[in-house]
């Protein structure tokens, strides 16, 4: 009974953790965890707890036609970056892959079809999604179970610059399908379809995607 006492603390504080890590990026100013630096946090994470991580920058975006993620991220000044973290226990079967791949929106204006001025500050949260694949992750690395398990990250902003795409550009995914754009503020389902796309090619069977559609909810709800 005591082991299975110390172990199920032992959980409710790895969890505890990754929470705490999750909720840090999520609260933390777009000026200052920008998509490099969201990156950088992600390779910190895994050197910790040993998982292998892979950043993948603008052209190598560029290089596999991600063109989804990239038109989102060309109306930016930050570079985009896309984070790739792996882990999979020596003892796990071949399958299934798990990918989770969670939407990396460092800030979203909305793009050309900008958003109202009130409360745009939160959307400095609208990389939640790609935060809590992160925090998934750290936990994960610690509690260990017998699976395989990649994280795929999108990170960039949303921005109005004079190089963003615009509602009726017709852009080509990374799976060669084409994507016309209606609004520019439904920018996470462009970022998601290109990693959801790579994360198949990267060999996961099952695919969860997380993103926060803060606008849709309160209207559901």
């Amino acid at each position: 009974v005591d082991d299975v006492a110390r172990a199920a603390l032992e959980r409710e504080r790895v969890i505890a953790e990754a929470q705490t890590f999750t909720r840090n990026l999520v609260n933390e100013p777009s000026n200052t965890l920008t998509p490099t630096r969201l990156a950088e946090k992600a390779q910190e994470m895994a050197a910790k707890y040993g998982l292998d991580c892979k950043v993948l920058g603008k052209q190598e975006i560029l290089d596999m036609k991600m063109g989804a993620f990239w038109s989102v991220a060309r109306g930016s000044d930050e570079p985009p970056r896309l984070i790739v973290i792996r882990y999979a226990h020596p003892e796990a079967p071949e399958a299934p892959v798990i990918g989770l791949v969670g939407k990396g929106i460092t800030f979203d204006t909305g793009g050309i079809s900008i958003k109202p001025a009130a409360d745009m500050h939160e959307m400095k949260t609208d990389m939640a999604g790609g935060a809590t694949m992160l925090g998934v992750m750290q936990a994960i690395a610690q509690l260990k179970p017998r699976v395989r398990v990649m994280a795929l990250v999108p990170a960039t902003e949303n921005m109005p610059g004079g190089n963003a795409y615009k509602p009726g550009d017709v852009v080509t995914s990374m799976s060669g399908k084409t994507i016309e754009i209606l609004n520019t503020d439904a920018e996470g389902r462009l970022v998601l379809a290109d990693a959801l796309t790579y994360a198949r090619q990267l060999g996961a069977t099952v695919l969860i995607d997380a993103a926060r559609l803060t606008g849709a909810v309160m209207i559901a709800l």
